[in-house]
């Protein structure tokens, strides 16, 4: 066998050895570029923020504030600050993973539309936007759908938890007034059905039970001011009990909490006091905007869907029963035997008074529709199937009500924002974090 000389079998070698060399470089090349762009800048617990997302982050946030013509802080507070959120955003998706927590891709997509709406667009031309402007769109949707994964999160955690008592409610309207409050002027009417000195328990009762009837006389129709004139011994009796134009801050401290509870034309119940009893209507406010509202009366019958009871079963049973109502049969009766919603059936599928925002939009919108004593056709919410009948529609006062809600939102944000800093304090706490700075 013929040995090969050593300078031949050199040569033969070199073109592996360079095709060594040539992939050990590429392979030093390749791992260099990864430390450059993907180098670990946070482990989250089992999760890690690498520079490049880090990076892709802030070149986004600076494309942003750019474009709002808003000034950029520091380069190392920039990255600072995201950093942080990016530390608590990660530990919130890790939680909500665990809690099976998920947006599902037809939920993300209402979402993107409701979004493209907002800003006047189709969800064509809110894409084309995005990437005109240099933002990747299934990018911009995954970021929006864990903004909306935390938001779930936190409302479960945090915000469905939070409670508005009603002395949290007077304490916030004592120290700071009812919205719109210091603006608002009352006209009151007054009656006072008047105790002697010193009197007995039989005056205190005959006096009492006056009161009474008196307030559920003018309940029942009687003109106020002629009743004022004929039994009342207040002050001014003489001009039919009004009482004037009066802010709230001028109006007598026994009166204040009943005319709370007051809408315009209502009279309150008797109120004690050491000259007797007494009696205020509300006859009319100014000062501020009246909420007015459209109220509905309903009724309807609720077939909920299940395992056993599928949609087309669902929407059958209530069409058979609206041919037996619009053949005679009783709407009560057939909603006390067969309508799934506890809290109406007992009273004949009977929903009341309500006014818009109390039910779901599917059943606004099918109420909002029919004519008066019209009963509708099958319709589906996120309850189940739906037969409903408007019997009635007013105006109605919801200045109240209104402005109730206003204090009850205002107080709910302030505990929320404390409740939730507290939270994602203890979050960052218990999470296992590493910060690797750049070396």
């Amino acid at each position: 066998m013929k040995l090969l000389t050593p300078l031949v079998f050199a040569w033969s070698l070199l073109p592996m050895l360079l095709a060594l060399n040539t992939s050990a470089a590429l392979a030093a090349t390749q791992r260099s570029e990864v430390t450059t762009l993907d180098r670990i800048v946070a482990v989250v617990n089992d999760d890690v923020i690498v520079a490049s997302e880090l990076e892709g982050k802030i070149q986004e946030l600076s494309k942003r504030l750019t474009q709002q013509a808003t000034r950029l802080p520091p380069e190392d507070v920039l990255r600072r600050q995201l950093l942080e959120r990016e530390i608590l955003n990660r530990i919130q998706l890790q939680l909500a993973a665990r809690s099976g927590i998920t947006v599902d891709d037809p939920s993300l997509n209402n979402a993107m539309r409701e979004l493209a709406q907002r800003n006047k667009l189709t969800l064509d031309q809110f894409r084309q936007v995005l990437e005109r402007d240099g933002f990747d769109y299934a990018a911009f949707r995954e970021e929006i759908r864990e903004e909306m994964t935390i938001s779930q999160l936190r409302r479960r955690e945090v915000v469905n938890r939070i409670n508005v008592s009603d002395r949290e409610i007077e304490e916030f309207i004592e120290r700071h007034g009812a919205p719109g409050q210091n603006n608002r002027e009352f006209r009151l009417g007054h009656i006072l059905i008047a105790l002697p000195e010193a009197a007995t328990s039989d005056q205190i009762s005959e006096a009492r039970e006056q009161a009474a009837r008196t307030a559920t006389e003018l309940r029942n129709g009687a003109d106020f001011a002629q009743m004022a004139l004929a039994v009342s011994a207040g002050q001014q009796a003489l001009q039919g009990g009004d009482l004037g134009w009066r802010k709230a801050s001028e109006v007598p401290s026994l009166f204040a909490e009943a005319l709370r509870q007051l809408q315009t034309g209502d009279i309150s119940d008797p109120i004690r006091s050491a000259s007797g009893f007494h009696i205020i209507k509300l006859l009319e406010t100014r000062g501020e905007e009246a909420v007015v509202v459209t109220q509905t009366h309903a009724r309807h019958i609720l077939i909920r869907t299940d395992a056993i009871t599928s949609d087309q079963q669902a929407q059958q049973r209530l069409a058979l029963l609206r041919s037996r109502i619009l053949a005679g049969a009783d709407f009560a009766e057939l909603a006390r035997a067969n309508s799934q919603d506890p809290g109406s059936a007992v009273a004949g599928g009977d929903l009341g008074w309500f006014g818009p925002g109390r039910m779901v939009p599917q059943f606004e919108q099918m109420i909002d529709s029919l004519p008066l004593n019209t009963l509708s056709e099958p319709f589906r919410t996120r309850y189940g199937w739906h037969l409903v009948e408007v019997l009635g529609r007013r105006k109605h006062d919801d200045t109240a009500e209104y402005q109730r809600a206003q204090v009850i939102n205002e107080i709910r944000k302030h505990k929320t924002e404390e409740e939730l800093e507290l939270w994602l304090r203890r979050l960052r706490d218990e999470a296992y974090v590493e910060l690797r700075p750049e070396e």
